[in-house]
């Protein structure tokens, strides 16, 4: 584990500790004719959050970006607004710890802690404050979505999964841009994964209005409001979506769109903004024949 200093602007000098682990843990197994096999399994890791020496939380975690999990936390969850507020993340897995000291106290910290939602996330979830606080505020832009660019982003979406392929019992999330991939982040929680991306977007200033993201979990209302809140106004899955997932992309402007795998997906909210440019093989087929 070593120490490193980020700037992510001019103004901010963040202390962050760079304690990466391996992803996946080499096992043995016995298969189905008694054989032994060689192989691995996802890491499972405990890793207990501190916010200026009071803990939070305790976040369940492949251990690979630790920091960038944190920092997408804190910044999800609306406890810290300001990158600057920040003055230090330090992971250590010695203790299964994460310490987050800002530069001054949080002045409404004991209200944001007041109230907890545990939510559908993998592995329960949990949500800070009211849910419904400050979503008036979020205003997505009105993008245009094609069908075409839905085929090409799961081709491309092809070469990731690496540990899933590996070891299984883990959620993809990725931030797209068109079909190119930025960030790829695999974790036992999809809700993990997406804190991951919203700290690598923090951290380099990564805005969303033109950006998709895309993940292997389902939609619900969690998903829906940690992707509004990063300013992406494109959710993808290949899974399904829940009722208040639906609810909430619809008053939030979120153009949804779940069970995408091949050339099949369903499109729940967002048709005024959705082209149907490329039918499926199987329709142009049909209409041939």
């Amino acid at each position: 584990m070593t120490d490193e200093t980020i700037q992510p602007s001019p103004k901010v000098t963040l202390m962050l500790t760079d304690a990466g682990l391996d992803s996946t843990i080499a096992v043995s197994s016995l298969d189905e004719q008694g054989h032994t096999r060689e192989g691995h399994i996802a890491a499972e890791r405990a890793l207990t959050l501190y916010l200026n020496k009071r803990e939070l939380v305790t976040l369940m975690t492949l251990g690979s970006q630790p920091e960038m999990l944190v920092l997408g936390w804190l910044r999800n969850q609306r406890l810290i607004q300001q990158m600057d507020q920040i003055e230090a993340i330090q992971v250590d897995w010695e203790t299964s710890t994460a310490a987050v000291q800002t530069r001054e106290p949080i002045a409404d910290i004991e209200q944001k802690l007041s109230r907890k939602t545990v939510t559908t996330g993998c592995g329960q979830g949990t949500v800070f404050g009211d849910l419904m606080d400050d979503l008036e505020k979020i205003k997505l832009p009105e993008t245009v979505l094609k069908q075409s660019l839905i085929y090409g982003l799961l081709k491309s979406l092809d070469q990731y999964n690496e540990i899933y392929r590996r070891a299984g019992a883990v959620h993809g999330c990725a931030l797209c841009k068109g079909t190119e991939i930025l960030h790829f982040v695999e974790e036992v929680g999809r809700h993990n994964a997406v804190d991951t991306i919203a700290g690598h977007m923090w951290m380099n200033h990564t805005a969303g209005h033109d950006k998709i993201f895309y993940t292997t979990g389902r939609l619900t209302s969690e998903m829906v409001i940690k992707v509004a809140q990063m300013g992406i106004p494109i959710l993808l899955s290949r899974s399904g979506v829940t009722q208040m997932g639906l609810e909430l992309a619809q008053k939030l402007g979120v153009t949804l769109v779940a069970r995408a795998k091949g050339e099949h997906f369903l499109l729940y909210h967002g048709a005024e903004q959705f082209l149907f440019d490329q039918p499926p093989k199987t329709i142009r087929k049909a209409k041939k024949s």
